[in-house]
């Protein structure tokens, strides 16, 4: 057996996942470095296929267990691939931890990832989901991405533009299940263009008594600001946002905010289209602090929704529907989860 893959037999994965939910794999397959992935794929306990890739279990809801086995890629190697002086590109493997690696490129003086600092999860599903915060999106930054083709065993590497980026979307995430990634490669700068304008980093700044602020400080602020309104899930099981805010075309909008004057609504991805907050949509319906059980939405943030304890997988899945029909049913327009649900479909 190769010493970079560990097979392991029935296994909780209540602390795999950020909401700790229980549910359990009939097979947890560990791979330390992705060239030991083809050896790995054809295990005997993988035969049936492979359920799901696990990361950081941070954009995840268990809401049964995993039909079959299920795959953890644990490298945690970065290295600097190119470096002018000006510019650079890093490669991390998929396991290393996001806001390490955001801190770790602040402190090597490379700029760029500081609005999206405090992020879990890991580097390998921070392009499936193309994570944003605070203005910025990983897109912006993301080089290439290495990733294993189980199907035909072959390695590919995609450029940004063939990652076919959008708002919370990639080619990864419209296709959850041909691609393995392995590493993602990051262009930074070491020049700042900082971004402060968006969700109070400015006045969290000014808080700090900044005045010329740096990458550094500015991930300070973002953290400050993350630690206020979200809730450490090692203290409150929660997967962050658990609704994208909805992209709606510009005349539903208006005549929302032809109602509701106060509503957030912001620029689209694409023309005609605008954003909604969903949160403002949610907390609108009264569901901020509300509680069922153990399984409620954040009091601080009416977009998170919170496992106090023992809650079910299928229990927080049950109000997240909930919560999306009051919406429907009250402005019109359908909110879809950020996180990927396991066991269920939306």
């Amino acid at each position: 057996m190769n010493l970079n893959v560990r097979v392991q037999r029935d296994v909780s994965l209540r602390g795999r996942n950020s909401f700790g939910v229980e549910a359990r794999a009939p097979w947890l397959i560990d791979v330390a470095d992705a060239e030991a992935l083809p050896q790995a794929l054809a295990l005997p306990e993988l035969r049936d296929g492979l359920a799901l890739v696990l990361g950081g279990g941070s954009n995840l809801l268990f809401a049964g267990d995993p039909a079959g086995a299920v795959l953890e890629l644990s490298g945690r190697r970065v290295r600097t691939l190119d470096d002018d002086g000006e510019r650079a590109v890093v490669r991390a493997d998929a396991g290393v931890p996001w806001h390490g690696f955001v801190m770790q490129m602040l402190e090597q003086g490379h700029a760029g990832l500081e609005n999206l600092a405090l992020i879990p999860g890991t580097v390998g599903a921070a392009p499936i989901q193309n994570i944003g915060a605070y203005g910025v999106e990983v897109r912006e930054f993301v080089h290439a991405v290495e990733a294993y083709e189980p199907a035909t065993a072959r390695w590919h590497r995609f450029d940004a533009a063939q990652c076919r980026f959008g708002y919370r979307d990639s080619l990864f995430k419209q296709a959850p299940d041909r691609y393995l990634i392995v590493a993602v490669e990051f262009a930074l700068s070491r020049r700042p263009q900082l971004r402060l304008d968006y969700a109070g980093i400015g006045d969290e700044l000014a808080a700090m008594g900044v005045t010329a602020p740096t990458p550094r400080a500015v991930a300070e602020a973002v953290i400050a600001i993350r630690r206020r309104k979200l809730p450490d899930p090692a203290v409150l099981g929660n997967a962050g946002s658990f609704f994208k805010n909805p992209i709606v075309p510009t005349a539903q909008a208006e005549a929302l905010l032809a109602r509701h004057p106060q509503a957030p609504v912001f620029r689209g991805s694409d023309a005609g289209t605008r954003k909604v907050s969903a949160a403002w949509l949610i907390d609108a319906c009264g569901w901020k602090g509300h509680r069922d059980g153990d399984a409620g939405v954040s009091a601080a943030h009416a977009l998170v929704l919170v496992n106090h304890g023992r809650a079910s997988g299928r229990q927080l899945l049950d109000l997240a529907r909930r919560i999306a029909d009051s919406v429907q049913a009250r402005f019109g327009i359908a909110i879809e989860p950020e996180p990927r649900v396991v066991g269920a479909s939306w």
